[in-house]
Formats: structure tokens, sequence, C-alpha cells
């Protein structure tokens, strides 16, 4: 079911009329900017969605949100937001994420910018909305865990940040395919490994009491596969809430997002979810994934499985794409990225219909880096202001991301992004350079 959603959103109920009216009042400044942006020229597509799941611990959670807006009363200014919470032990960690880490990404998105701005900062806003829920979850001291694949589409612009082994693949109306998510599953990824050890934890799989090692990789203390979560407050702070973001340009064609709990990802491959699912609606097709996958493996975890459909306006059904010749090499043909000549997101760039532009990637897990890279805007963060949790300071008190830094030239331990004392401990915790949950206020 569809929800709107308003950056700024009222707490409690709305008594007087003017009140209203100063809510949907949008800056003439801003609404002229608008007018002269690609935003009013360049159509919208079409989203379709739908979703299936089968459950068995009740632990997997699903958002989606259309027509969310940017800026209050501004009715173009929508983006929409489809995320997939699959929690372990126990619901809370997902059921709090669910609740509030759209409102902490979006906190950490400047209130005045164009949409080329906005998309530009979502990489960056992710990042600390991420950290921010993961740092507020563990301080109510439950010990539960959740994964987080959450999609953010605006126009034909789709930003997908992930922790954990739920996925997003893509394919295009073209028939390319390709995952927009990071798999943080040990097993998988030998760098997570190597950076966990390096961080002070353990990986090895269950020991029996003899030679006998069983079952995949783990971290230890807390025995858990995943190295990337939100929540897990018993385990290591080396296993860290800081998202891999891709985003990226669709083709005008449109394509199909399928966005899946590992329930589904264990028994299918990406073609074998593509190729079962073709040429249906979103919402059947989501049901035919779940469907295939219980039948493989049986009902073994909750399974889960949202589809959205990003349509050329008015094209009400989804392209079902031309058989493929071989499966081999076709992921990266798709895409083409953008030079560092070109590296603003305003959309002019001239690409052929079937190419998907790659906007931006990175799945560093260290917090400096994500904070501080460089976007077309100059002061995204305020300068007393903290870059995770939005906590207001005063002079002199927040830390910076440069403190300690081997860098030379023109990085400096006083220039911003700014950490509070709480949010720096939990860098350093995350880093390992001090013991583990030492980050409490």
């Amino acid at each position: 079911m569809s929800e709107s959603w308003s950056f700024g959103r009222q707490r409690g109920a709305v008594g007087e009329k003017g009140q209203m009216a100063a809510r949907s009042r949008v800056p003439l400044a801003l609404l002229l900017k608008r007018e002269l942006s690609s935003e009013r020229r360049e159509e919208k597509p079409d989203i379709l969605h739908g979703q299936a799941s089968q459950r068995k611990k009740g632990e997997d959670f699903t958002l989606s949100m259309t027509e969310c807006r940017r800026v209050p009363g501004d009715d173009v200014a929508t983006f929409s937001v489809f995320a997939l919470f699959d929690g372990h032990n126990g619901t809370a960690a997902a059921i709090y994420t669910k609740d509030n880490l759209l409102e902490n990404v979006l906190s950490a998105i400047p209130s005045i910018l164009s949409r080329d701005e906005w998309i530009a900062a979502l990489p960056r806003a992710l990042v600390a909305g991420f950290v921010k829920t993961d740092k507020e979850f563990q301080d109510k001291a439950h010990t539960s865990g959740t994964t987080v694949t959450f999609v953010i589409i605006d126009g034909w612009v789709v930003t997908v940040a992930s922790v954990g082994d739920s996925l997003c693949l893509f394919e295009s109306a073209e028939g390319s395919s390709y995952f927009l998510s990071a798999d943080h599953r040990l097993e998988a990824n030998e760098e997570e490994v190597k950076r966990i050890r390096a961080s002070g934890g353990e990986v090895g799989r269950i020991n029996t009491g003899g030679v006998t090692e069983l079952g995949p990789l783990r971290c230890w203390p807390g025995g858990l596969c995943l190295s990337r979560s939100i929540g897990d407050m018993d385990v290591g702070e080396f296993i860290v809430p800081i998202p891999h973001v891709k985003q990226v340009k669709l083709p005008k064609a449109g394509g199909r997002l399928i966005i899946s709990s590992d329930g589904v990802w264990d028994a299918l491959t990406s073609e074998k979810a593509l190729s079962c699912s073709r040429g249906l609606s979103a919402e059947a097709a989501a049901a035919r994934i779940v469907k295939e996958a219980v039948q493989i493996k049986g009902l073994r975890d909750d399974t889960t499985c949202i589809v959205v459909d990003i349509l050329p306006p008015e094209k009400l059904a989804p392209p079902v794409p031309p058989p493929k010749k071989s499966g081999k090499g076709m992921f990266k043909f798709m895409f083409c990225k953008q030079s560092c000549e070109s590296s603003s997101h305003s959309g002019t760039g001239h690409f052929e219909p079937d190419v998907l532009e790659e906007m931006f990637e990175d799945g560093s897990a260290v917090l400096a880096q994500r904070l501080n890279m460089e976007y077309p805007i100059c002061n995204m963060f305020k300068l007393f202001m903290c870059a995770v949790c939005q906590l207001e300071m005063k002079p002199g008190e927040g830390i910076s991301l440069h403190a300690g830094s081997s860098q030379t030239g023109r990085v400096h331990p006083w220039h911003g992004p700014f950490l509070c004392r709480t949010c720096q401990a939990k860098r350093e915790a995350m880093e390992g350079k001090r013991p583990s949950r030492d980050s409490a206020c």
C-alpha cells in the first residue's frame, strides 16, 4: 500500500488552517529555481510496485512509499522509497529501523536544495542516517539486528544503500541486469573479513571441539554471519552500519527492480528470479519469485520480495526483454560511468537509450571517507552540527573528521565535517581504535 510522507513531517494533529497554510508555502526563489531546472523539463517515470512474503520467523519487514515530498507543499518535488528489513534475534531492530531510518536520512540533507543538489547529497546523507539509526537503537540496549536494503527513486535516478545480505537486482527493458547492492556475508566478502580482523574481531566457523568446523564464516563474539548490519549490540562494533551505496540513472526505456531477502537469493540465481517473473505485473512477479524460492528450498526462513517497475509515462505493462544469447558478461555492459569532468548530476549528458549511467558507488567502511566526499555542495554540513546525529554543538565542541589524519595539504583538523563526542566514540569503536560498546553517552 502506498503512503505519503513529507520531509519535516508533523507530529500530532493539525488544528488550525493557518498552520497548514504556513507549512504548505514554498519560497518564491525556490520555485523559480526549480522552474529553470531539469526537474520541470524531464518527464517522470510511472512506478508500479508489488510485494509478497512467506513467513517463518516473522522477522522480515518492508516499506513502500510513493509521493514522498522533498519540500513541504510541493507535489512536483517528490520521490519514492522501497525498503526491506530482514531482522535476526528478534524484530526490534527491523521495526525501529523501518520507523526511523528515512527521517534520519532526510535530516542530514539541508532543507533547501535544488533537485540535482538533493540527489548529489543522498549518498552522504544515507551514510549519516544509517549510522545515526544504529547508534540510537543501540542506546535502547536491545540485542536484535537487521539487514537493510533501502531504495530511493527520484525521477530516473535510483539510489540504493544496503547492509547485510538482502539484495537489489535491476533488469533493463533491453534485458541487461545488474546487482545494485553489496553482499555483506562473510562467506562471500573477503575484504570484509580482512577489515574485521584488522579491527580486533575474530572470523571463523563453528568449532565442534575437534578438528571439524561447521557452517558459514562467522564473526566472534556473537557468531554473526554478516559484516554489516543495524543493531546487534551483543557483537563487536566492527560489525558496522555503514552502507554500500550505489546511485544510477536509468535508461528512459525503464526496467524492473527486484528487492529480496536472503530467503530468495539462497534458492534462486539472479537469472532464475528474472526469468520466472518476466511478463508479469509487479504484484504477480513478487508472488512468483517467492513461490519459486520456497518450492526449491522449502520455508526455512522468512522469504520476502518487492518488485518495482519503473516505466516510461503511460506505459502500463512491464517490458518483456528479448531472450539473452549468453548470461556471461552482461552485467557491466549496460553501464556508462561518468567522467570526473562531467560528474554533475544535472542529467544533461547524452547516453544511448539502453545504457545505464553509473553516477556514484562507494562501499568503504571508513566513516571519515564516506562523510568527507566532495559533492557539488560546498557546505552540506553546518559548522556547529554533528554530521551524523545532527546535534547542535557549541564552537569548539565538535571533533573534526580530519583530527589525527595523516593527510597533508588542504585537509586540516579545523576543517569540517564535525562529529559530537558520542559519534566520534562510535567511529573509533567501528575502526577498532577503542573497545567495543565504549561509546555510550
